[in-house]
């Protein structure tokens, strides 16, 4: 019963190193988000497909909707909740407002460390090809 002390010391320095990595990004400062710059047109449009907050949290939900909708439904057309409607083109939709691929996209998505995979298949300027 003498080593009751090294025991308890023992399960009290495992905890710590378990929960280190916690306790660092609790401490740690956070890196602020990266400031997002809109292109004059989307600027002067003022609303996107959503708004901007469900947009930021769900963009890629919306896009994954529309890649099924179109490739296998057949359905161009997206109708918002305010019932605009939208072709479903990540090429002449999103990209036709936000051209800025590198101030809007990318900077995002290494804040994230997030690699999208939509320029697998689209060109991240398809105005460029004209």
């Amino acid at each position: 019963m003498n080593d009751k002390n090294k025991v308890i010391a023992g399960i009290v320095i495992f905890f710590v190193l378990l929960t280190s990595p916690f306790w660092y990004n609790l401490l740690a400062a956070k890196t602020p988000a990266p400031e997002v710059v809109l292109t004059a047109k989307a600027k002067a449009a003022k609303v996107c497909v959503r708004d901007t907050a469900w947009m930021k949290a769900n963009h890629m939900q919306l896009l994954d909707e529309w890649r099924d909708a179109v490739v296998l439904k057949s359905e161009r057309i997206y109708v918002s909740p305010d019932g605009k409607e939208y072709n479903m083109s990540l090429s002449n939709t999103c990209l036709d407002c936000h051209s800025n691929y590198t101030e809007f996209c990318q900077r995002c998505h290494e804040y994230a460390s997030i690699e999208p995979y939509c320029w697998e298949c689209h060109i991240n300027n398809p105005k460029e090809t004209e």
